[in-house]
């Protein structure tokens, strides 16, 4: 079916959806819906694509994968052994890791108000690499790395002031940001030339991320031109060798078959180039890279398998077609308007009749899974899966209405495994008290 050519590792099986080999009708039987599905098979081709890409072009590098996209300790597992770093962003993610025995020297630690607490954690875990984002961050991390007897690497994030054409809640490189240090506006330079009274500081180089879901790869050339040009004003606080540059993430995915990303390989050696074109006319060094995708690692490996309830047709204006999850466990159309594919993994080989508004159960009239729906003729008791959901579903999801969080069935090999048990009733009181009691 042609709305649906652009998916990954799904194909059509008597008349039923099979995803990763995996016969996704059974699984629905077997685990039970709302259920979050994971192609362990495609986030390895991913990881392998981008550890490949750097190294094929000769480039010492890191790639961070962001764990705020999909974290929990059996995926940190599959990370460590593929060769990837992790990029965390707060005590949770970096616990996670730490019970999962991820090597700290891969690990990078984020976040624009970092507690001491958080600070504390990292430097006792021994992250490899700080990303200061205030002047409040570097004093603390001054203070409390020499409390630890520890001088501690770190990137300074600055803003290049790229715009980017993306959703505006997840635009990050332009000056009016609450992340980094602007370049235009001094505060970076100030920043950085601060760090040369800090005993507890190792400066190595400079962070950016300018956005998330990008297509256009010129936002990247710019941001590295801007960025090597501002590091070169001040070259005197950075290594003379050895220097770093890390360049975030952002990649975007295939959503729908009208979004048309570049491939991992091209993106990879966007930035190589500009890099070595850029360093090359400044006479800098070549650096070693760290880049930090998230969403283009897990969010194609992700499907979301939900049970159809009660088909409303509302004559003259649309059919709703309910299902048993929600905004809890979708919440980027809430969030983002994101637009999302769909099958009825039942009814995998019949063409679609209609457009269908596939809402959630959650007491919100804007909890809608999916508003524009290509879909053959849903009827109660249909499994609907939707496609493309590895990434800020599990991470972003939530309690609302009381709703219990689905599990999480990892597919590897053709088999499937549980990566996160279905939440139960007693989880959701396990922390109420009742002072009336």
């Amino acid at each position: 079916m042609s709305h649906l050519s652009h998916l990954e590792q799904y194909e059509i099986r008597d008349r039923k959806l099979f995803f990763a080999g995996v016969d996704t009708t059974g699984l629905a039987r077997q685990f039970g819906t709302p259920l979050w599905v994971l192609s362990e098979d495609l986030v390895r081709e991913k990881c392998r694509r981008y550890v490949g890409s750097f190294a094929r072009l000769g480039v010492p590098a890191t790639v961070a994968y962001a764990g705020k996209a999909f974290l929990t300790t059996g995926f940190c597992g599959l990370l460590k052994n593929e060769g990837m770093g992790l990029d965390v962003c707060s005590g949770g993610e970096l616990a996670t890791a730490r019970a999962a025995g991820f090597p700290m020297d891969r690990v990078i630690f984020h976040g624009n108000n970092k507690t001491a607490e958080e600070i504390e954690q990292a430097l006792d875990a021994g992250v490899a690499r700080f990303v200061v984002d205030n002047l409040h961050e570097l004093r603390l991390l001054n203070d409390l790395a020499g409390r630890a007897h520890r001088r501690q690497a770190v990137f300074f994030r600055v803003t290049p002031g790229v715009n980017t054409h993306t959703h505006s809640f997840v635009q990050t490189g332009h000056l009016d940001t609450k992340f980094g240090f602007g370049i235009e506006n001094g505060a970076a330079e100030d920043a950085i030339r601060l760090t040369a009274s800090l005993p507890n500081i190792r400066l190595v180089g400079l962070h950016c991320h300018i956005g998330s879901q990008l297509f256009d790869l010129s936002c990247f050339r710019a941001a590295v031109d801007i960025v090597l040009g501002f590091q070169n004003r001040l070259r005197e606080f950075f290594p003379a060798h050895d220097w770093e540059l890390d360049l975030g993430g952002g990649l975007g995915i295939r959503y729908t078959s009208e979004d048309f990303p570049p491939p991992i390989e091209l993106y990879v050696e966007t930035l190589v180039q500009a890099v070595r074109a850029r360093t090359t006319a400044l006479g800098l060094p070549m650096p070693a890279l760290w880049i930090e995708p998230g969403r283009s690692v897990v969010a194609p490996a992700g499907l979301t398998l939900y049970t159809v309830g009660a088909v409303k047709p509302i004559p003259g204006i649309r059919t709703y077609v309910a299902v048993d999850g929600s905004m809890a466990d979708h919440p980027r159309t809430a969030l983002y308007g994101a637009v999302y594919s769909a099958v009825l993994a039942n009814k995998a080989d019949r063409h679609p009749v209609g457009t269908f508004a596939v809402a959630g159960k959650a007491c919100e009239s804007g909890d809608m899974i999916i508003h524009q729906a290509l879909l053959a003729d849903p009827e109660p008791g249909d499994l609907l899966a939707v496609f493309c959901t590895g990434a800020y579903h599990y991470s972003m999801s939530s309690n609302y209405n009381r709703l219990r969080r689905p599990a999480v069935v990892g597919l590897s090999g053709g088999e499937a495994r549980l990566l996160v048990r279905r939440e139960t009733y007693e989880d959701l009181l396990r922390h109420d008290l009742d002072p009336y009691a």
